[in-house]
């Protein structure tokens, strides 16, 4: 199945602070979580954290809930509109020095927002779970088109 992954993140390059999993099909419910973000920076402090609709949790429960929610997938497809997201998301899956989660197969895909059309921002921007839904939306309407 196709999930359409947002991120956001402490400044360019920074750490992980949320990230969502929208799945095509409407029906299966999404992946959402986030983390503690210590020492924002003060433009992420003011649009990024406010916006969070879910109360952080460790890395480890990230981790760990991440690959849950895929690996009864055989053929997950993650859909981003930023490299830095990807990115987020492979970091996920490693656990350590050679050692990573459990996932039969993953494939990433990246899709440029200025060619589908441009996305509506999410109804919460600068919120993952939104900015996921959004990218959704924006990408099966560019699909029906076509």
């Amino acid at each position: 199945m196709r999930y359409f992954l947002d991120a956001e993140y402490n400044g360019f390059g920074g750490e992980l602070i949320s990230i969502a999993l929208v799945p095509e099909d409407e029906a299966t419910a999404p992946f959402y979580a986030a983390l503690v973000c210590a020492a924002p920076t003060p433009w992420v402090a003011e649009h990024v954290l406010p916006m969070l609709d879910t109360m952080p949790v460790s890395r480890s429960e990230l981790v760990d809930g991440f690959a849950d929610y895929l690996i009864d997938d055989p053929e997950p497809l993650l859909v981003a509109d930023w490299p830095e997201d990807v990115a987020h998301a492979a970091r996920l899956l490693v656990t350590g020095p050679g050692r990573m989660k459990p996932i039969r197969s993953i494939r990433f895909e990246l899709v440029d927002p200025v060619l589908i059309d441009p996305i509506v921002p999410g109804a919460r921007p600068h919120n993952a779970l939104s900015d996921a839904t959004a990218l959704r939306a924006a990408v099966l309407a560019h699909e029906r088109r076509s």
